[in-house]
């Protein structure tokens, strides 16, 4: 019979207060609307186009983030330059500043009265209460989960392999192409479904600069406070499935995918 450690049995006491807060109030909601209210809330059109607005907007914040992000995580884990842990700072700021802030923010810059507002709106490009403004402020909230996944695999992939490559005959962009990507690639993965997580659970800053069109949270909440809990939960339960559904179905791809150097 397997001897059980002392010291894993404490560590385990100590976590499970915290295992329970994460998961009975979860729990909970989950499992108190009726199958009935489940199966009237996915039938209402509504609910579905805010649920399914929420997860493609913040999938677009997540694609974004790979697209932007990548030079930049590249460049922060490669690259001594000046004012790097400034930049870092900036990154992470949107971590820690009240995500409300973020959206009084953004609508400060792009308002009518700020040339930068002045200028997108002569070009056709609305912000506030727009899939655009909802869409700037995911990517605002999700970009450092990205950033930081992505820099931390960078920096995992040793610089002899990189520098090989280039003293065979290989460029910089082909290097980066060829050896750096493959080795990062889940690190990339990762950083799109933390970013898309985010996003999804993003309200304070959404409810600012596009309270219409609504996502989820902003319908939950409208729900809430003019029906109570009744007609909240159900929205938040579907939410939670889907939600749940759509990163195991990354994470199966991620994990199905073993990229290789050539």
């Amino acid at each position: 019979m397997k001897r059980i450690e002392p010291l894993n049995c404490l560590f385990f006491l100590l976590s499970l207060p915290l295992i329970l807060l994460l998961t009975l109030p979860l729990l909970q909601m989950t499992f108190q609307p009726s199958l009935a209210m489940l199966m009237e809330t996915i039938s209402d059109k509504e609910v579905m186009g805010a649920i399914a607005r929420s997860i493609g907007l913040s999938l677009g914040a997540g694609i974004l983030s790979f697209l932007m992000g990548t030079p930049l995580a590249y460049m922060l884990a490669r690259k001594e330059i000046i004012g790097k842990k400034i930049i870092e700072g900036i990154i992470d700021l949107p971590i820690m500043i009240p995500h409300p802030v973020v959206g009084i923010a953004i609508l400060s810059l792009t308002g009518r009265n700020h040339p930068i507002g002045r200028f997108l709106s002569d070009i056709g490009i609305q912000i506030m209460g727009t899939r655009t403004g909802i869409i700037c402020v995911l990517l605002f909230v999700g970009l450092p989960f990205y950033v930081n996944t992505v820099k931390a695999g960078f920096e995992s992939v040793p610089i002899q392999l990189e520098n090989a490559s280039r003293t065979l005959g290989a460029g910089k962009f082909s290097t980066f192409l060829r050896i750096t990507v493959p080795l990062t690639w889940r690190h990339m993965i990762l950083g799109i479904i933390m970013c898309t997580a985010r996003a999804i659970s993003e309200f304070g800053a959404v409810v600012i600069v596009a309270y219409h069109p609504m996502t989820a949270p902003v319908m939950i909440y409208e729900r809430f406070t003019a029906y109570g809990l009744k007609y909240s939960q159900p929205i938040a339960v579907w939410l939670i499935i889907i939600s749940f559904g759509l990163f195991i179905l990354l994470r199966m791809l991620s994990n199905s995918t073993h990229p290789q150097c050539r």
